[in-house]
């Protein structure tokens, strides 16, 4: 891994800032439907069940075809590969910006975010590649905190722009976008990279190790219960909290300002503090939050409840990249695809049990089987940190011991 050491110091920056470009683009993609969820259900005259049933194909298309893809884009240079999916997103998102009802929107949605499950895995991958040991958790978790920015940035203007102009003029804005960003991984990225191929025996690996899947489950969890709530968060902003669309994008905003502290902090402790003690706190208080959700009863205090949830929800994805990046370097591509994979599944999961809580209880229950599943993640996330510790011990004890010294 001597692969940051061969490039000009410019060089790696640069391909840092064009993969967190491209995350960035990524996520203000998969968000989009989300943010102008209102507009969508209103122009085309759909349930906001039929909304989230939208968001959750497209997130089961990306998660079921990031491990699969991986396995299929294994041996094409990566440069060219990350520049094609940017491309493919931005045809998509025009198509999408065309189409004339839900019928031609929602298989085109699902084709165009198979980009999604290609470039966030593949550009972790690559950044790690190009990373020493001492600093691939950094590396990793900069160019994912495009994410964080989205939330930040793009999700807010996505709610306000599909409210004021139209969901279409906000799935254009994402086409154009993903244009820039295709040119800006072509022009950054180094050619000639190919992370090691994987092999069955690497999947075998991966499926057969306790703790890495038990990782993997971490994700996939604490991503249903976000989604629970999110997948929903416009609509119930505006039906639960009486929100304007200039107080739902100002919640959208704060919660991705916050997002992106809670993911700058990260970035700068996580190779200090270590990434499974970040993310099991980053769960406890997204937990937190939701726990404290019946306190909401206005805008104001509902951006207060969501406080914890914000510093932590981006932050948590990131740790777990960097912690999946640091067990195994050689897996770490199938690792990367398959954490790619249960974000993706968890979005699906999420966002169809909370379509069913909404049809049979309303928006004021979905807070609750959002905890369930958090607490769920943090559970298993605080025994695979003890699992970690237990195998760093047997390895010190074992380095430990040495060859008793020969005789005179």
């Amino acid at each position: 891994m001597e692969a940051e050491r061969a490039l000009p110091r410019q060089d790696m920056a640069a391909a840092r800032w064009a993969l967190l470009l491209g995350n960035f683009v990524i996520g203000c993609g998969v968000m989009v439907v989300g943010g102008t969820l209102n507009d969508i259900t209103h122009a085309l005259d759909i349930s906001v069940q039929q909304g989230g049933h939208m968001i959750a194909i497209a997130a089961l298309m990306m998660g079921l075809g990031a491990p699969i893809l991986a396995g299929v884009v294994g041996s094409w240079d990566r440069r060219r590969l990350l520049t094609a999916a940017m491309l493919w997103y931005g045809l998509g998102h025009a198509l999408c910006a065309l189409a004339p009802n839900y019928a031609w929107l929602w298989p085109l949605r699902a084709l165009t975010v198979l980009s999604a499950a290609v470039f966030t895995p593949q550009a972790a991958a690559v950044v790690g590649y190009m990373s020493t040991p001492a600093h691939r958790g950094r590396a990793i978790t900069f160019v994912f905190m495009g994410w964080s920015i989205a939330s930040v940035a793009g999700l807010p203007l996505a709610a306000w722009v599909g409210d004021r102009m139209g969901w279409r003029v906000a799935m254009g804005a994402i086409a154009v976008g993903s244009l820039i960003s295709a040119w800006a991984v072509h022009r950054a990225v180094p050619a000639g990279i190919r992370p090691p191929a994987l092999s069955m025996r690497s999947w075998r690996k991966v499926f057969s190790s306790p703790l890495m899947m038990g990782l993997v489950a971490v994700t996939a969890l604490q991503s249903t219960g976000q989604f629970t709530v999110l997948a929903y968060a416009a609509p119930y902003y505006k039906i639960g909290f009486g929100a304007s669309p200039e107080q739902i994008s100002f919640l959208f905003a704060w919660f991705g300002a916050l997002a992106l502290a809670g993911n700058l902090l990260l970035n700068r402790y996580v190779d200090r503090v270590g990434a499974a003690r970040a993310v099991t706190s980053t769960l406890g208080l997204m937990a937190l939050s939701l726990a404290i959700w019946p306190l909401a009863h206005d805008v104001v205090t509902l951006a207060l409840v969501l406080l914890p949830w914000a510093l932590s929800g981006f932050a948590a994805n990131s740790g777990q990249q960097a912690r999946l990046g640091g067990l195994s370097p050689r897996l770490t591509p199938a690792l990367m695809s398959l954490n790619t994979s249960a974000i993706y599944l968890g979005h699906a999961l999420g966002a169809s049990g909370g379509g069913l809580v909404l049809s049979h209880s309303g928006y004021g229950q979905l807070h609750w089987l959002g905890l369930f599943w958090m607490l769920l993640a943090w559970a298993v996330s605080w025994w695979a940190w003890r699992a970690q510790q237990a195998q760093a011990r047997r390895r010190d004890e074992l380095l430990s011991i040495s060859p008793p010294a020969s005789a005179g």
